[in-house]
Order: C-alpha cells, then sequence, then structure tokens
C-alpha cells in the first residue's frame, strides 16, 4: 500500500460532538414546550437519569468507535420510547446513530473482497483486493460490513424501522484520501439503504471538510439530509438550520447544542 494511502488524520478537534460529551447532570430541557426539542444520547449517559418525554430522541449504537456497541443500547432505546407520541417535529420519534471510520490497515480488520455477511456487493469502485489501487474500492467495502455489523451485531430489532444518522468526526480515525473517505460512507449508506433505512450525515463543516471534502453531486451522500453540530444555545442552533447542508442539495434537518452535560437538537422548520 503507497504510504500517501495509508496516512491518517489525527488531529481530534474539540467540538460539540455526540461522543465527546453528555458527562453532566440530566436536566430539564432548556426550552420552551413549543420548541421541538429533542436529546441525543449514547455511552457516555449510561447509567444516568435522563429526561423524560423529549420531543424525539437519537441513541448511539456504539460505544464511541466503529466496530464496537454501546453497551447501554437496550436501556437507552428503552427510554427514547418515552419521547413524546405521536411525534411532534418532522423528525421520528426515536432515531439511531452510528460511529464512522476509514482505519485502512491500521484497523483491527480490513476487507479484501467484495463479499459480506454473505453477499457479494456491487461496488462502484471496483473490486476491493489488497492492492494499493482498490484502496476506495475496500474503503467502500469497510463502510458497508460496519453498516451491515451496526444493523444486525448489535441489538437492534428491526433496523429497518429507523432512520439511521452517520457520524462523521476526527476523533475518529481516516486517511488523508479525502475521495476514500467519501467511498466509505458512500458503502454505509449503500447498506442502510438496501434494507430500506433511511440515511442522514452528523457532523460541523469544519469536520466535514477536514474528512471528506466537496462530495459531487452524483455521490449518493449528495441530497441526505444534514444534522449540524456546534451551537452552544438553543438559539444558535435555531440559527444553524439556514447553514448549508454538508452535501449538495442537503438541507439541515436538525441542529445540535449542548446545555448541562446532555446534548440537545432542535428540528428545524
Amino acid at each position: 500500500m503507497a504510504t500517501s494511502m495509508l496516512k491518517t488524520v489525527l488531529t481530534v478537534v474539540t467540538t460539540l460532538g455526540l461522543v465527546l460529551l453528555g458527562s453532566g447532570p440530566a436536566t430539564a430541557a432548556p426550552a420552551r414546550s413549543s420548541d421541538p426539542v429533542g436529546i441525543d444520547v449514547s455511552w457516555p449517559q449510561c447509567g444516568k437519569t435522563l429526561p423524560k418525554q423529549p420531543a424525539f430522541a437519537i441513541v448511539g449504537v456504539n460505544n464511541g468507535l466503529a466496530n464496537t456497541t454501546n453497551p447501554c443500547l437496550a436501556s437507552e432505546l428503552a427510554w427514547a420510547n418515552t419521547a413524546k407520541s405521536p411525534a411532534v417535529t418532522s423528525q421520528p420519534r426515536v432515531a439511531l446513530y452510528v460511529n464512522t471510520a476509514n482505519p485502512g490497515l491500521q484497523g483491527s480488520w480490513w476487507p479484501t473482497s467484495n463479499t459480506y455477511g454473505g453477499t457479494a456487493v456491487a461496488n462502484p469502485y471496483g473490486t476491493c483486493t489488497s492492492a494499493a489501487q482498490d484502496f476506495k474500492a475496500c474503503s467502500y467495502m469497510y463502510g458497508y460490513a460496519k453498516a451491515y455489523d451496526d444493523a444486525n451485531l448489535r441489538g437492534v430489532s428491526n433496523p429497518a424501522s429507523y432512520l439511521w444518522w452517520l457520524d462523521v468526526e476526527t476523533g475518529n480515525t481516516w486517511q488523508s484520501d479525502k475521495a476514500a473517505n467519501v467511498a466509505d460512507l458512500e458503502g454505509m449508506t449503500a447498506y442502510f439503504g438496501s434494507i430500506g433505512a433511511p440515511v442522514g450525515l452528523y457532523s460541523t463543516g469544519l469536520q466535514w471538510g477536514q474528512i471528506a471534502g466537496s462530495v459531487p453531486s452524483s455521490s449518493p451522500l449528495a441530497g441526505l439530509p444534514s444534522w449540524l453540530a456546534g451551537a452552544r444555545s438553543l438559539s444558535g442552533a435555531k440559527s444553524n438550520c439556514s447553514l448549508p447542508g454538508l452535501t449538495p442539495r442537503s438541507i439541515v434537518a436538525v441542529t445540535q447544542y449542548v446545555s448541562a452535560g446532555l446534548d440537545y437538537d432542535f428540528a428545524c422548520p
């Protein structure tokens, strides 16, 4: 493998990221009852008392890394089902998010074929092998495999019934080849699409630019809804609804802000 293809993005940006926050005490949602405010939770909230009946809830499937399982997934999904019913926003009552990464040969596992989970995958980048020129093809298969694992091995019942957000942050391992990272995320999107599950993208504009850069309008990532982090208040989250989406034709559907150690989410009109 060419050295340039193996260089990873190691800079960790301190942001209002899903996996980096949420360790403080739980409080009531700091918003008017008329505001469509939801909450997202994952492994940092294990064992914590969470506010009941958010407008909607988003639960992390992984334990901070793309190849792990949130040990509190079952209990947090049970909490998420206290979200208001029927849904009071444009967002589903309960959605999921998954950590993403593209570790290349530095990972504990890396694909060497276009087959995973007993399925021969139609790979738009060609055949995945150990050859350097097939790196995008293998990145696509890695993303496909992680999505397969998230849907089938983490304990999620009826995975096709959820909206799946792809959490794209610099805190995880990525290649310096942005096109390979895009291929990885396209592979994840392809698997979820194969089971009929909708997909969205979570990041900040800065982190997305470092990892994926400008995505072609022909990419399957184009037009997917965006969930933007980075606000420090509800008013800031509302304002961020007017920002550009992460990919061409993408609309900002949800914005995130942090209060009292919890991640809150505003459903954009």
